[in-house]
């Protein structure tokens, strides 16, 4: 603690024009946990009022101050002032403006104040409120307002980003207003921690005012050296024994007996140190409304277009005619954003997106590299384009053959991919094996859902992606077996302490030849031994895994993935079969 907070030139010089986050509304209290009036209270609060003003009226803000902006009654409250007054407008005589935070009082001691953000500026900014945050599903579920609250629930600052508030402001042709209040106090048994001799110190930049002063105190608060009178005036002229109290004379001489006395405050001299500034800004709007009405950004991303690394800007590209290269991490980062999807066409091609919105439509080539066609890139918004261009990278590998198929011979591949069957498939085997045997092959664990959208080819960037990829394959199969559900369909005792896979053997052992089991459940075996090969196998055991598996490990690790996905699912599918048709099934002896 030193001069300088009090001096507050950290507040003097932040300029909320240029801040990320504008407080639109806001009353604050902090203080320490010492009572007041004792050496080292300290407490500092502060106050932001806001109001929405159109620009060609910016001149009256001149003679607004604090008082001017705040709201003139709690809205909702207006049967008690018996005039109405619309909740979001501030009429005066030059101007009419408007308050983005509502604050909503409820007329008892019970329910605290609520704090609306205003309608309007939620809805044209595609805004979707989840609890006490605001944020924007068009732009990546970006967090756009909060509001924040003490610990008793009551709401205490609600603030918006910039970005999106000047956007608002530019479409309704408006500037913001903000005034604010803030004052820091602190008790100390001398004032040496000032350097400068009087008791009131104040200065002035333009409309903003701040102001210290030392006041001398006792200890307890009350101004130093002073007394304090008190008068205390009662009835003399009701009987506390009559049936009927009746007090309905007025007061006067005869009626009534006063006590006048006197008490001077006691308690060591202490000091109380207030700095106190009131600040005035004003917000411009930007010049484009990119968010709220869709005009053109005037930005520009610059995409490699060949081999010789010649790039061409997003709205080149919108002319079309050409496709670009992007390397398979790319994926990985667009689905790690809230609203992601990605979804199968073909075995290599599909549609995909970092938001909620409609998909691009890319394909993987033979060297496991994604190509889309340049038009869609360059007609995304500028955010995603920012995503999709970090994992740009020159032409290689030609473009994907399926994708080649549907947007030039416009004759879509028939094949299919096995990341579009993978949940499918665990979900029919369950179906079959409750009908069949009226036990289930699954057990359903929560964890398998939340597994099912990460299992994809583009997790094998790398080696290790390739063995997390296992892993997690490992995880929804062969650890989701329902272990004694299938004992007892295999006549497995249950004392017997065999693994999932080996009692998936033994179970289809009962249909089929014991060598054709083991080749069915060899690929899990496979997944299953590489969930810890990062760690704990040797280099030899994990390549007979990816044996297991049939991978050819020549291959690009995206490729490669593809294969562990495909061969585990492929294999599912010879399980569906035989469950299906257990019944018909004799197995030759």
């Amino acid at each position: 603690m030193n001069q300088s907070w009090f001096e507050m030139q950290d507040l003097k010089k932040h300029k909320l024009n240029n801040s990320v986050w504008v407080p639109l509304y806001a009353e604050k209290l902090i203080k320490n946990n010492i009572g007041y009036g004792k050496i080292g209270y300290q407490e500092e609060f502060l106050r932001h009022s806001s109001l929405m003003i159109p620009v060609e009226k910016r001149s009256v803000i001149e003679n607004l101050d604090i008082n001017n902006i705040e709201f003139d009654n709690p809205k909702g409250l207006n049967f008690v002032f018996g005039e109405y007054s619309q909740s979001d407008i501030l009429k005066a005589d030059e101007f009419q403006g408007t308050h983005l935070v509502l604050n909503q009082s409820f007329d008892n001691n019970y329910d605290i104040d609520e704090w609306h953000l205003h309608q309007d500026l939620v809805i044209n900014l595609g805004l979707k409120r989840e609890g006490d945050i605001w944020v924007c599903p068009r732009k990546g579920y970006v967090e756009v307002a909060k509001l924040e609250r003490e610990q008793d629930g009551s709401p205490n600052i609600l603030k918006i980003k910039n970005q999106y508030l000047k956007d608002y402001l530019c479409a309704r042709g408006c500037g913001i207003y903000v005034t604010s209040y803030f004052s820091r106090n602190k008790l100390f048994n001398n004032k040496s921690i000032l350097t400068w001799k009087e008791d009131v110190k104040s200065s002035k930049e333009e409309k903003d005012y701040w102001e210290c002063r030392v006041l001398e105190v006792h200890e307890g608060g009350f101004p130093y050296g002073q007394n304090i009178s008190f008068t205390h005036v009662s009835r003399i002229d009701v009987d506390e024994d009559d049936d009927i109290p009746d007090m309905t004379s007025f007061p006067d001489d005869e009626n009534t007996i006063t006590v006048s006395k006197e008490k001077s405050f006691k308690g060591k001299k202490l000091y109380e140190i207030i700095a106190e500034l009131w600040k005035y800004e004003w917000i411009n709007p930007t010049k484009t409304s990119i968010i709220t009405l869709g005009q053109k950004e005037n930005i520009d991303i610059f995409y490699i277009v060949d081999a010789a690394g010649n790039k061409e800007s997003g709205n080149e590209l919108i002319k079309g005619g050409k496709w670009l290269w992007f390397k398979p991490s790319l994926v990985n980062n667009l689905l790690s954003m809230r609203g992601s999807f990605i979804k199968w066409f073909t075995k290599d091609t599909g549609s995909i997106s970092c938001g909620p919105s409609s998909g691009v439509h890319f394909g993987v080539n033979e060297l496991g590299l994604i190509s889309v066609y340049a038009k869609d890139i360059g007609k995304l918004p500028l955010w995603q384009q920012q995503i999709w261009v970090g994992h740009n990278i020159s032409p290689e590998g030609g473009i994907s053959k399926e994708l080649h198929d549907s947007q030039v011979k416009a004759n879509p591949a028939s094949t299919k991919s096995p990341e579009a069957f993978l949940e499918s498939i665990i979900n029919e085997i369950n179906i079959a094996s409750k009908s069949q045997f009226n036990l289930p092959f699954f057990r359903g664990h929560e964890i398998v859902n939340e597994l099912m959208n990460s299992i994809h080819r583009f997790r094998a960037v790398d080696e290790n992606g390739l063995l997390s990829l296992a892993k997690d394959i490992a995880r929804i199969i062969v650890d989701d077996v329902d272990v004694e559900s299938l004992k007892k369909i295999a006549s497995i005792s249950k004392s017997n302490k065999i693994g999932s896979i080996k009692i998936i053997e033994n179970l289809l052992a009962k249909k089929i030849p014991q060598e054709e089991a083991k080749k069915i459940t060899s690929p899990f075996v496979g997944v299953y031994e590489l969930r810890h090969g990062d760690a704990h196998l040797p280099s030899s055991d994990i390549e007979k895994s990816f044996e297991l598996i049939r991978i050819d490990r020549s291959l690009p690790t995206i490729i490669q993935g593809y294969q562990m996905i495909y061969a585990c699912v492929d294999n599912l599918h010879n399980i569906l079969f035989i469950i299906n048709n257990w019944d018909e099934i004799k197995k030759e002896k």
